[in-house]
């Protein structure tokens, strides 16, 4: 039998009760949270990043929503993310056709994150965006913010958000080219870098 010395702190390993939760990995991810865009539509995109906490250490634990406008920049309102069997109460997955615009990811155990939609419209005033709403260990209230993609700058350069912040912190809502149709956008919870939050009331 192995004892450990509990009158040295840094000795004992951490348990649940040590640790800050909620802890979303468990029951809320669910299979094809990601493709949100219909399989093979000629317009996707993917979207990808990590999540950093405040020393920079990705999180393998976090969970992201994501919604927006289709290209038509119309929300979509039909079902189809998660879809049950009527007969078993079974989750069917995403029935392939519907662009809902709405997904659910996790990152992996390297704090990495992906999900594959399309390409947002604008919308009114704002220039094309995707919602993001970040839960995490550590977080008792999820966060929010955007995604900007490259492309866009006529619009972001007008747009209520964007205009209305220094360029240091602009930039953190801006995603970067990763190479076609695909775009890189980090999520860093505070410290340096630490990515715009909106607050609605």
């Amino acid at each position: 039998m192995t004892r450990i010395d509990t009158t040295r702190p840094e000795s004992v390993l951490p348990t649940p009760s040590h640790t800050v939760g909620p802890f979303y990995g468990h029951a809320l991810p669910f299979p094809g949270g990601g493709d949100i865009a219909p399989t093979g539509h000629p317009q996707t995109i993917t979207l990808q990043g990590y999540v950093y906490d405040g020393e920079g250490t990705p999180l393998p634990d976090a969970l992201l929503e994501l919604w927006g406008p289709g290209p038509d920049g119309e929300v979509p309102r039909v079902d189809g993310s998660m879809r049950r069997d009527p007969a078993s109460g079974g989750f069917l997955g995403r029935n392939g056709v519907e662009f809902t615009g709405w997904g659910r990811v996790q990152t992996d155990s390297n704090g990495h994150w992906s999900a594959r939609t399309l390409r947002p419209a604008a919308r009114g005033a704002s220039a094309p965006y995707v919602s993001v709403c970040v839960f995490a260990r550590g977080l008792l209230v999820h966060l929010y913010t955007r995604i900007y993609l490259p492309g866009d700058e006529a619009a972001h350069a007008v747009d209520p958000l964007l205009a209305g912040l220094p360029p240091e912190r602009r930039g953190t809502l801006l995603a970067a080219e990763n190479g076609p149709g695909s775009y890189r956008f980090d999520v860093r919870l505070q410290g340096a870098g630490e990515t715009v939050f909106l607050e609605f009331r």
